[in-house]
């Protein structure tokens, strides 16, 4: 893989399809969101081993984001009040114009918050941020790499 090649952490951009509107994510410093395979144990006579079989799969994911946006505290507040919960999307593209490996777009569909940061001071702290995880249950790939060229 050539130096070049490598995908820069800070050339991407994400948005949140909240009912029907489209935030782009400007704030946001990480996102990570992580597909993991739920297994059950098989085990048979005569192998000393244990098998495995996936039976699911659970998607998980957390964002670190900038403490300028109310929307994510509405979102909860909303749901404190009213019992209305939110699902929503986060496409997610990583595009480095100094890579030839192209662009990477990933949808993460109904998107649901764990918890969200409801107030936050800290003197010490050049800026403010906040750790939001999530979860969500579908995802599709729009757009994959290029593959590698050797240098």
């Amino acid at each position: 893989m050539k130096a070049g090649d490598a995908i820069s952490g800070q050339e991407g951009r994400a948005y949140a399809t909240i009912n029907g509107r489209i935030e782009e994510m400007f704030y946001a410093k990480t996102i990570e969101a992580t597909a993991e395979k739920n297994k059950s144990e098989f085990k048979a006579l005569g192998r000393r081993g244990t098998q495995s079989k996936a039976i699911g799969w659970t998607g998980t994911g957390s964002m670190t984001i900038y403490y300028a946006t109310p929307i994510f505290r509405q979102m909860m507040i909303d749901y404190i009040k009213t019992g209305r919960d939110t699902y929503f999307d986060i496409q997610i593209v990583n595009e480095d114009p100094n890579s030839g490996l192209g662009r990477q777009t990933i949808v993460l569909k109904n998107v649901n918050l764990d918890s969200v940061i409801m107030a936050k001071l800290d003197v010490d702290a050049e800026f403010l941020d906040e750790e939001i995880s999530f979860t969500f249950d579908d995802v599709d790939m729009q757009d994959s790499f290029n593959s590698i060229t050797l240098g």
